[in-house]
């Protein structure tokens, strides 16, 4: 690896003993508080529906998360007794197809929320007594981190079950704040050379994530802030949908055959274009990141904007390598934790805030709001990086590796500050509109437009 280039140190390295267990524990806390809310909210009935083939009844996903924390924490970490042996079959992703989980025998809802606070409990002393090194899975509380992820990407799941349902608003939140920054520009160039993508000291760093390791990206142009409703909506209304050229040939199939004709929640009312938020109807505001949209909604925008989608190394530039130091940061803004000058993180907000509204969350290179708001598609398929190794289980990450999933980048208002930065995957199938899913546009550099 080049001399002069690097990957800042994690904070989270310098914590041990007592710190290091305190941090633990508030995560994993804060994650339970979401967990509650999102379940508290709708009634019994409400989580054991099915809202859409598309997501798991609320209860499924509570028991889910208590499940994976008994299973890793309870007993790998704590070596305790099995509290459930008998479920686990149940709460296993991969046996069982989200479509066909309202017909198993499911904890019922109070069952579930009882088994969930006794798993918390054997977890948290186990986090208490066990010692946080002298095994990958425990150091620097490696598994703690998992779990605590591993339930918030549930929460932001929850929180997309939430936008499927029908009926009165129950999720509240303060309105997301409006622009903050100045005149923007369009776009913001990105020089040539290379850049450490990925981790090889971030503790909490996922199997995906890693190792760190040298990329040459050529050099391109990246919008400053990801496409808005208002950019959106000229696309839309300019017939983008039916103009076939627009459109790939497996995206052109998906619009057809599922008559797509807007973004996901939207719908045309009294002349205007009107969405379904949470429950809420309102206009849809033109200067928010347009959300529901799949990879190949977006992939159709950028090639009428004359632009296309940037890679996902692009990407991970943009947001994190620094210029003036060779280094590759943590997140855009520089290596400390998000806070909300930052980003638009951990449903703080019900929807993305306003391109410009964080100012402070900038990129070394100029590039705004690449962390929070809305998940951005890239045109890379999933794949592990060179070095590759899973851990702690092939189930994560290997087995999705593949042309069928598309990384997204960058988190949404939806993604808890824990489950985000600069080196994080996601993936899903190109036909995914439910999820909070947006997206920016590049361009090479050569080519002027």
């Amino acid at each position: 690896m080049n001399g002069s280039l690097s990957e800042a140190p994690s904070p989270l390295r310098e914590l041990g003993g007592d710190r290091l267990r305190a941090h633990a524990a508030e995560a994993l806390t804060r994650a339970r508080r979401r967990s509650t809310a999102l379940t508290d909210a709708v009634d019994d009935e409400d989580l054991v529906r099915q809202h859409s083939k598309l997501m798991s009844p609320l209860v499924w996903d509570l028991a889910h998360i208590g499940s994976q924390e008994e299973l890793w924490l309870v007993r790998d970490v704590g070596g305790r007794e099995p509290l459930r042996p008998d479920i686990d079959d149940l709460y296993d992703a991969f046996r069982h197809p989200r479509a066909d989980r309202p017909s198993l025998p499911l904890l019922g809802p109070s069952e579930a929320r009882a088994y969930v606070a006794q798993v918390r409990d054997k977890a948290l002393d186990v986090l208490a007594r066990e010692p946080m090194e002298g095994r990958r899975l425990t150091e620097a509380a490696f598994a703690f981190g998992m779990i605590t992820q591993h339930e918030q990407q549930h929460d932001e799941t929850m929180l997309a079950t939430h936008q499927l349902r029908q009926g009165e608003a129950v999720l509240h939140a303060p309105p997301a704040p409006s622009r903050r920054a100045g005149a923007l520009p369009a776009e913001v160039f990105v020089p040539a050379g290379p850049f450490v993508m990925g981790t090889s000291v971030e503790p909490w760093a996922l199997d995906n994530e890693r190792p760190a390791h040298e990329v040459h990206v050529d050099a391109f142009h990246l919008d400053t802030t990801p496409v808005t409703n208002g950019a959106y909506l000229e696309f839309l209304e300019s017939g983008g949908y039916d103009e076939r050229r627009w459109w790939s040939e497996a995206g052109w199939e998906y619009r057809t055959a599922h008559d797509i004709t807007a973004p996901r929640f939207w719908y045309r009312e009294s002349g205007g274009w009107w969405r379904i938020r949470f429950g809420v109807r309102e206009p849809v505001p033109a200067d928010e990141p347009v959300v529901h949209v799949s990879f190949y909604e977006a992939q159709a925008y950028a090639a009428w904007a004359g632009k296309r989608l940037p890679t996902e190394a692009e990407w991970e530039k943009a947001a994190r390598f620094d210029p003036a130091t060779g280094q590759s940061r943590r997140y855009p803004w520089g290596n400390e934790e998000p806070t909300a000058e930052h980003a638009n993180l951990g449903q703080r907000h019900l929807g993305p805030a306003a391109v410009g509204a964080y100012p402070a969350g900038a990129s070394a290179l100029g590039v705004h709001q690449l962390i929070g708001d809305v998940w951005e598609w890239t045109s890379t398929d999933f794949h592990g990086y060179p070095g590759f190794a899973a851990f702690p289980y092939r189930e994560y990450s290997e087995v999705f590796f593949g042309p069928e999933y598309k990384v997204l980048r960058g988190g949404s208002f939806g993604t808890d500050p824990s489950a985000i930065r600069g080196t994080f995957r996601n993936w899903d199938y190109p036909i995914r509109r439910q999820i909070f899913s947006g997206f920016r546009c590049a361009r090479d550099a050569q080519v002027r437009g």
